[in-house]
């Protein structure tokens, strides 16, 4: 008999190993890459979302503007940081420190990883769709650098608030897609049991995206996932930050803005064939 990983297809092995309880998080990756790190708290409005890590430092000796999804190993850490599900001043928190780097002139790298934004009656009560389409509009305006890393589940709005990148990358094992795999076998299928039929049909990992032109790269993870080797892992981002970096560094704040736009504006863009 086959082992419980392999009974599964490729893409939803993909799925589970983009959720493993060891896989590397945003403060894993800050660890390694950013030893002075500077965390800041608070949105200047309601009060601190542990499920939203934000802050500065140096990477080489080069200055940064940090922000990213944090969902908690243990049980305690996992209530205190929402499961990294991000409630309004979570949001407002990172445009508050997007917008600091912006006025510093520091570049911007976004770590993505949650199944979504928190959709508490709380959450919806403080402005949760208004705090994720402000970040929406304000990230595009950013004069500065804005790099994104999805490490391991890129889902919806709640992703994508942090999202509105010069350059958008995935690690090799994680998914970006609009909705969990579960939430669309309950619409389509009537059965969240089909999650895997739903991943494969919405094209949510890493090499799909890049074929289909919504991401710039893919970035390479150790054999059987990033949680295998965590430090291998982090030098890899490493390397796909200071390309990326270098890639951009005699850009002007217009260009960038500009670059960012034309990026996001050609996305969904097709064209078809008629025959006559």
């Amino acid at each position: 008999m086959q082992p419980a990983a392999e009974q599964h297809g490729p893409v939803w092995q993909r799925v589970q190993l983009a959720r493993h309880p060891k896989r590397p998080q945003t403060l894993d990756y800050i660890t390694q890459l950013i030893p002075d790190f500077q965390e800041i708290h608070g949105d200047r409005s309601f009060g601190d979302d542990a499920a939203i890590v934000c802050g500065m430092g140096h990477m080489d000796g080069h200055p940064l503007v940090v922000c990213g999804h944090q969902k908690g190993r243990d049980t305690k850490q996992k209530m205190i940081r929402n499961w990294g599900m991000p409630k309004p001043e979570g949001y407002r928190k990172a445009m508050r420190v997007m917008n600091l780097a912006a006025k510093f002139g520091r570049p911007v790298v976004t770590f993505l990883d949650t199944p979504g934004a928190y959709p508490g009656i709380d959450a919806e009560e403080r402005g949760q769709g208004q705090a994720i389409a402000w970040n929406l509009r304000e990230m595009s305006r950013l004069g500065v650098p804005v790099i994104v890393i999805v490490i391991g589940e890129g889902g919806s709005g709640g992703a994508l608030a942090l999202g509105i990148g010069n350059r958008v990358y995935m690690l090799e094992n994680s998914i970006y897609s609009v909705i969990t795999p579960e939430g669309c076998a309950s619409i389509i299928y009537r059965d969240a049991g089909k999650a895997e039929l739903a991943a494969t049909a919405l094209k949510v990992t890493a090499q799909d995206l890049l074929q289909l032109s919504l991401i710039d790269g893919v970035i390479p993870e150790p054999p059987g996932g990033a949680h295998e080797n965590p430090q291998q892992a982090a030098e890899m981002v490493r390397t796909t930050i200071r390309m990326a970096l270098a890639e951009m560094q005699h850009m002007t704040p217009q260009q960038l803005i500009d670059a960012r736009y034309d990026k996001f504006r050609r996305m969904g863009s097709y064209f078809e064939q008629v025959k006559v």
